[in-house]
């Protein structure tokens, strides 16, 4: 074992008698975990709580950020009398569509400003608490949402942020990042930084029951991907860890009878609160490659998130199970694989075929080419993914040759 050499005391004037005085030496500092996370309020009927939320965040004219399914569902008018009740004067905004659009944030910022609103409210899926947290940026940095994409390039204090997640998957409700599309380059922009989680998260299991089974296979199947890729992340520590052990074992409980059954409670709050915990997991530990592909492809062609997740995911873990299979042993326990007594090359491609089973269990295309995607883009896909904030986590490291060979597998 290496000897610790001491470090010789400084000798000042008054320096400290022997029985105060600092250590001898300076023991090695070991890898420090930072975690951030919301206010979290949980459970069946929190809907009600969302008026005292923004009053309590200091909102007075909130922007509600909304989309027209959830409005067609009934929660925005279910969400609005606690809104006023407690005096709190909302203007509705809710002229996005899926993946957000550059145009669309500018767009709600400019009706941000004219409304004279002072805090974001958003209840809906991923893109509308992106969208919330994106005019959030614009109202307290300016310039164009582009300028900020990166980590901490808003340096400026944002409004306060209160979001309801309607989908049981994007775990953007409580994390640090939005993604936006850069309409001109066809790129998905990952925003980042410890300013963009919200002030308070508002899960009501009961918002998921309006959402159709495909919508709750393929947000599902996000979560599944943010616990996954969080759990083997480069930088995953022992908080992230436990959060996305839970959330794998939650999917696969939970996920196919939610997707049966639209309203099956038990179903509905295993997958709020999975979702909760791989969001809470991903947002510290981060992402990979799984990610930093389907944005690129996302933001090419306006493709359901999720779907393409799920298509990537098992050949993003085959990829990276080549040189740290390591990596996915308790993630294959986690799925339910009797891993015991295997060595980590078959436990882990154990885990890949029951993602797999899983994933064809719900349905999902089996390749890239089902859902429109051309091999010739392959290229376009593998510059871009090597821009994007997740793939600096990957536990592997990944060149565009690589992201092309996994575009290939999963075609």
């Amino acid at each position: 074992m290496e000897q610790l050499t001491p470090t010789p005391a400084a000798v000042v004037e008054g320096a400290a008698t022997a029985s105060s005085a600092a250590p001898a030496y300076a023991p090695p500092r070991g890898r420090v975990s930072k975690f951030l996370i919301p206010e979290v309020i949980f459970g069946i009927g929190t809907l009600a709580e969302v008026g005292g939320a923004v009053r309590r965040v200091g909102g007075r004219r909130p922007m509600l950020v909304s989309d027209p399914g959830v409005l067609a569902a009934g929660w925005v008018e279910r969400a609005t009398p606690h809104l006023d009740d407690l005096c709190v004067k909302w203007n509705l905004w809710h002229d996005l569509t899926p993946n957000p659009k550059d145009f669309e944030v500018q767009a709600a910022f400019e009706s941000y400003l004219e409304s004279g609103c002072d805090a974001l409210l958003a209840i809906g899926g991923g893109s509308c608490i992106d969208l919330a947290k994106a005019v959030a940026i614009l109202s307290g940095n300016g310039g164009h949402i582009l300028d900020y994409e990166g980590i901490d390039r808003a340096g400026n204090p944002i409004p306060p942020m209160v979001m309801v997640p309607t989908t049981g998957g994007t775990g953007s409700d409580v994390s640090q990042f939005c993604v936006v599309t850069d309409t001109k380059r066809r790129f998905k922009a990952t925003i980042g930084g410890r300013a963009l989680v919200p002030d308070i998260s508002v899960t009501d299991p009961e918002l998921l029951t309006t959402m159709s089974p495909e919508l709750t296979a393929h947000t599902g199947l996000d979560a599944l991907s943010h616990a996954i890729e969080s759990c083997v992340s480069e930088a995953c520590d022992f908080l992230s860890k436990g959060l996305a052990i839970a959330a794998i074992q939650g999917i696969v409980e939970h996920l196919p009878v939610a997707v049966e059954d639209p309203f099956d409670l038990t179903a509905r709050e295993g997958m709020a609160r999975a979702s909760l915990q791989a969001g809470m997991a991903f947002t510290n530990a981060l992402l990979g490659a799984t990610h930093a592909i389907a944005h690129q492809i996302g933001g090419a062609l306006d493709l359901p998130h999720g779907l393409l997740n799920a298509i990537l995911m098992p050949h993003v873990m085959r990829f990276n199970a080549e040189t740290h299979a390591d990596r996915y042993v308790d993630v294959a326990g986690a799925l339910g694989v009797a891993a015991d007594g295997l060595d980590a090359s078959t436990a882990a491609e154990r885990a890949i075929e029951r993602v797999e089973e899983l994933i064809r269990g719900l349905e999902i295309p089996s390749g890239l080419h089902e859902i429109g995607v051309d091999s010739a883009d392959f290229d376009l896909f593998a510059a871009n993914a090597l821009r994007d904030a997740y793939i600096a986590t990957n536990p592997r490291p990944v060149g565009e040759d690589d992201v092309r060979r996994i575009c290939v597998a999963a075609y």
